[in-house]
């Protein structure tokens, strides 16, 4: 006679911080391989961070320039990052994960929603959060290892 074994369901990373309630803009590729190229033609301090925002699944290269924040602990370090982008003078953060469909859109509305609950008190920033269409997987398939750190064409086989 088989035992059936009781299983304590499984709860999500997320589901220990607060629900995301912004909605944050998308920024396609081609805008984003524009931003590149304008920040090699203008001088002065890059207008823009890029933030990683995967995990275990860290592997095969990241677009150049990013910042790795994992998502399972971004929620913390959300005043930090504001406040490093705007000593910075960084216009715009954009994030991504795999394929921007779960964590780099989460991170970025509880980005978004601290902006937004920190305005209530006065603090203004012109920090504009952004979510990368498609994520890393979509920004190799168009531009291959271009303005990749650590490329690994074999890793990225898997999407052809």
């Amino acid at each position: 006679m088989a035992q059936s074994q009781s299983q304590a369901p499984q709860t999500e990373w997320w589901s220990a911080f607060p629900a995301p309630r912004a909605t944050c803009p998308k920024i396609t590729g081609d805008e984003l391989m524009k931003l590149f190229d304008d920040m090699d033609i203008e001088s002065g301090p890059s207008q823009f961070v890029l933030v990683d925002v995967r995990r275990t699944d860290w592997e095969g290269g990241t677009i150049k320039s990013s910042l790795n924040l994992p998502a399972q602990s971004f929620y913390q370090t959300r005043k930090t990052l504001l406040d490093l982008c705007d000593r910075a003078s960084i216009k715009q953060v954009i994030f991504y994960c795999g394929s921007s469909s779960g964590r780099g859109p989460r991170c970025a509305s509880w980005m978004q929603d601290y902006i937004d609950d920190i305005a209530k008190f006065g603090r203004k920033t012109d920090l504009k959060v952004l979510v990368l269409e498609g994520g890393i997987k979509k920004w190799v398939k168009d531009f291959g290892g271009s303005m990749m750190e650590g490329f690994e064409e074999k890793y990225w086989e898997q999407l052809k």
